[in-house]
């Protein structure tokens, strides 16, 4: 005999719940952004991820910034400099140090900082390669002072080791702050805009799913027959029978017409629900987006105006962001160049210098340089014109 009894359970029929589906976009990471909270690396990347027209900014600001070389007092050191800077591994199948620097910057855009090693060679007289490090991995710690930083491996456990031959590692924030020393994110201002942005993208899908994949009502009403409920339900079955016959034929492009007896009606379900009008908010939020950035929006291929171009305060703007990108990778292409000198025997000065910036309409440029040329040479004809004139005055009369 049981000590406790159990009370038989009721049947309880449940009752019908209309529920909405909970369809969300992907990125649930930008959902559950928190202002308050240092938020992960990959948040930043599921941003570029999401967004295609942030990923396209940020490489148009890669693409941008590149183009560097060596200038050296000594000219065979700088040939040989050159060469390294050119043919030198930057891993995964590439060469040269612009593709490390591009690897490195676009890190540094989307992380706000970027991290990168010097391999030397086994004999120590060449480097073998140079490449970026995953941030998610580095731990930044200071050694007493903040001029004296030291990178430390995170382990999976959560502890922190110390990472060996400090010299030849490479760190660089971005936009660095009192409060955030070891930089800030081109993107940390993006997530709260981003999930608006997201929600839109995804209700718009979904009301395209619902209105665009067209659902159809067959409305039948009874007349004298409807009092016997075995001749309607023959007759609902069977033009449920001839409707599905219909719009299987349709899906396998044959062209069928449904035809029906008495009071059958024929709509869309949804047909009297108007798409609601998006363009005006995300052109608000992706305007936002791109100002961040501060590159002009027709570059991205957003033409909001037909008459858009690149005026010279835009262009003067854009190549002040390039220069300020190109301040902050100088230093590493400094590091990296000082150490292949020192390894082959060099102790000559250089300097880092840039591709110049040309952000100006080529025809606008060279019409502009064909009016200084004419310029100059009406200059110099009417100076030819005026030693004419004097010299005539001056020269005695033969006649005389």
């Amino acid at each position: 005999m049981p000590l406790f009894k159990r009370e038989r359970r009721r049947e309880v029929t449940p009752s019908a719940v209309q529920m909405g589906r909970s369809d969300r976009h992907p990125f649930r990471l930008v959902d559950g952004y928190i202002p308050l909270c240092q938020p992960e690396f990959s948040l930043y990347r599921s941003i570029r991820e999401a967004i295609p027209v942030v990923d396209a900014a940020i490489l148009k600001l890669v693409r941008l910034t590149g183009g560097v070389s060596v200038a050296c007092r000594d000219k065979g050191a700088e040939r040989e400099l050159n060469e390294f800077l050119r043919t030198v591994p930057a891993g995964w199948n590439q060469r040269g140090i612009q593709a490390f620097l591009d690897g490195y910057l676009d890190c540094l855009l989307t992380c706000g900082r970027a991290v990168g090693e010097i391999v030397p060679a086994r004999d120590g007289r060449e480097i073998a390669a140079v490449l970026c490090g995953n941030v998610s991995d580095i731990e930044v710690k200071e050694e007493g002072s903040p001029l004296e930083i030291l990178l430390a491996l995170r382990k999976p456990d959560g502890t922190t080791q110390v990472l060996p031959r400090q010299d030849l590692l490479l760190f660089t924030p971005y936009s660095p702050s009192p409060e955030n020393p070891y930089g800030v994110s081109l993107l940390h201002s993006m997530p709260f805009l981003s999930g608006i942005l997201l929600k839109i993208y995804q209700t718009l899908g979904a009301n395209w799913e619902r209105a665009g994949n067209v659902r159809f009502a067959v409305v039948y009403k009874p007349g004298e027959e409807g009092l016997d409920s075995r001749r309607l339900q023959e007759r609902s079955e069977l033009l449920a029978q001839r409707w599905s016959e219909a719009m299987q034929s349709t899906r396998s492009g044959a062209v069928r017409d449904f035809v029906a007896t008495g009071d059958v009606e024929i709509k869309v379900i949804g047909a009297e629900c108007e798409m609601p009008d998006c363009q005006a908010p995300v052109r608000l939020i992706i305007e936002q987006l791109i100002a961040q950035t501060g590159i002009p929006p027709f570059l991205l291929g957003l033409n909001w105006s037909s008459t858009e171009r690149m005026s010279s305060q835009q262009a003067d703007i854009m190549t002040s962001e390039l220069t300020a990108l190109r301040r902050t990778l100088t230093p590493v292409v400094e590091r990296v160049c000082r150490l292949w000198l020192r390894m082959h025997g060099y102790d000559c000065p250089f300097q880092v210098e840039w591709e110049e910036i040309n952000l100006q309409d080529q025809v606008e440029e060279a019409r502009a340089e064909l009016y200084r040329q004419q310029a100059a040479r009406l200059e110099r004809e009417e100076v030819k014109e005026e030693h004419h004139e004097n010299g005539n005055q001056g020269s005695p009369d033969p006649g005389r």
